[in-house]
């Protein structure tokens, strides 16, 4: 490569405190309102479900029709996010998406039917879909290199802590007005609040300087730059920026050819779905959007159930902080192969659990909640921050946009396929079945991250590109899987 990338660099003058520094963490702050709404929107459905599909007279597949059609649109919106956010701006885009959160919250609180309420519901997954690829890439391009991966990662703990907003809320308003007829609209008409605080903040935050640059507006990007950066960090970081444009423009030309008659771009390309299917093949997030029915099936009452569904949102928030403090210091395959083996362990306990105690035994609905709040922590603290940054961080510059888009759009076409079925597959086959089922999966996804996923971590984008290319990563891999495996 031509010149030396920021993650590789050791001429740029150090990081300095100073009121940038503060104005830095507001931008990540407002940005990441973004995030919180993703999580809300997703986990509020959890306490809202059955409510919801009393009002409206839903069963088991419509319940999943109402979940799922935002996760389908997710996907939508993450492909096409994306690619709006290159030619309008990230900052517009995410404007854009704070009104789409704001309308798709409307829609579903004065829903007279399913049929309005699925429109709400696919509005709000173009926005969560939006904000999943938008608000990772603005906080990457505003970050400084020394702490890209902490920076970028806060969005993923405020995922999880708006979904722990969700159940928090459902929890209080469900069981003080749970008498009410209408009590689920106003579990999600909270929503409207931080939809509202994103529109207004995004305001007043700056466009990425990165994006400036390639529009070739660089007067613009050095104001920007001097907010967040000391004046001699600032130039200097805009000099490197410049560069990896130019770079970027010429290998821009490569697209979809060069990754096809390039059998190690396709395998990467490959990697990336696999990893993005295998995160949400755990059934992660049939637990944070069904948990309250997993609950329910296993022995709690309704009320109690709403009550105990906090629980794995507190250990998922408590996992997102883990996660952040030790991603760099654990290779990534490492911390995939604990987290599946973990998920995998904790899959097979709830089965066994669910088909050695019987209903109406006591401790059967406790030990099931403890396993639950198990399998979220492991998830949480081993694979779900860790496959976002390694989607990040994998593919070449020139397919990095394209790479992310495609394995982001087929983690939530899975994720979206289990939210409709999920209710469906319980009703089937029952607890025991589903968890069973679930664990197979997961020793497959074991198998798979074992061996074929090369390690990422310590090294520059610069070095995993070449490696990547050529195919010299697989064989470092395999050398690895030997070790793990011994």
């Amino acid at each position: 490569m031509a010149h030396s990338s920021p993650e590789g660099s050791s001429t740029l003058p150090a990081l300095t405190a100073g009121p940038h520094r503060k104005r830095l963490g507001l931008v990540a702050l407002i940005a990441t309102f973004g995030g919180l709404l993703f999580g809300y929107d997703t986990g509020v459905i959890n306490g809202a479900l059955r409510p919801m599909a009393a009002e409206l007279g839903l069963n088991a597949f419509t319940e999943g029709v109402a979940t799922s059609s935002l996760i389908f649109a997710a996907a939508i919106g993450a492909m096409f996010g994306g690619r709006l956010s290159d030619g309008w701006g990230r900052r517009k885009t995410i404007i854009l998406l704070a009104v789409l959160f704001f309308a798709g919250t409307l829609f579903v609180v004065f829903t007279p039917d399913l049929t309005v309420l699925v429109v709400g519901r696919v509005i709000l997954g173009l926005a969560v879909g939006g904000a999943s690829t938008v608000v990772p890439v603005f906080l990457a391009e505003l970050a400084p290199f020394e702490i890209r991966g902490s920076l970028a990662g806060r969005n993923e703990l405020m995922i999880v802590t708006g979904q722990l907003a969700a159940f928090v809320v459902n929890a209080v308003i469900g069981n003080l007005f749970g008498h009410l007829d209408h009590v689920w609209r106003i579990m999600f008409a909270i929503c409207a609040l931080p939809a509202i605080a994103l529109f207004f903040g995004m305001l007043r935050m700056p466009e990425s300087p990165r994006w400036l640059i390639e529009k070739g507006r660089r007067d613009e990007a050095l104001a920007v730059m001097k907010t967040v950066r000391s004046e001699e960090r600032a130039e200097a970081e805009l000099a490197e920026l410049e560069n990896i444009a130019r770079e970027e423009k010429e290998e821009g030309q490569l697209g979809w050819r060069a990754i096809l008659t390039n059998r190690n771009l396709v395998r990467i390309l490959l990697i990336g779905i696999g990893l993005g299917v295998a995160q949400q093949l755990t059934g992660i997030n049939s637990i944070m959007y069904f948990g309250q029915t997993v609950l329910i099936e296993s022995g709690f009452d309704e009320s109690a159930a709403l009550i105990a569904n906090i629980a794995p949102g507190v250990i998922a928030v408590v996992g997102g902080v883990i996660a952040l403090a030790m991603m760099d210091r654990i290779d990534r395959r490492k911390t995939f192969a604990i987290g599946l083996t973990l998920t995998t362990t904790c899959h097979l306990l709830i089965g066994v659990a669910s088909m050695t105690l019987p209903v109406g035994n006591p401790l059967r609905p406790w030990i099931i909640l403890f396993l639950v709040v198990a399998f979220v922590g492991s998830m949480q603290t081993f694979l779900n921050i860790a496959v976002w940054v390694y989607l990040s961080e994998i593919f070449p510059l020139h397919m990095r946009g394209l790479g992310m888009g495609i394995s982001v759009f087929m983690l939530w076409i899975v994720n979206g396929f289990l939210s409709l079925y999920f209710l469906t597959l319980v009703d089937a086959v029952g607890i025991t079945g589903t968890f069973f089922l679930f664990a197979g999966v997961g020793a497959l996804a074991l198998l798979f991250v074992v061996t074929q996923v090369p390690e990422t971590r310590g090294r520059t984008l610069e070095a995993l590109e070449e490696d990547v290319t050529t195919g010299a990563i697989y064989t470092v891999s395999k050398r690895d899987s030997r070790r793990t495996l011994r």
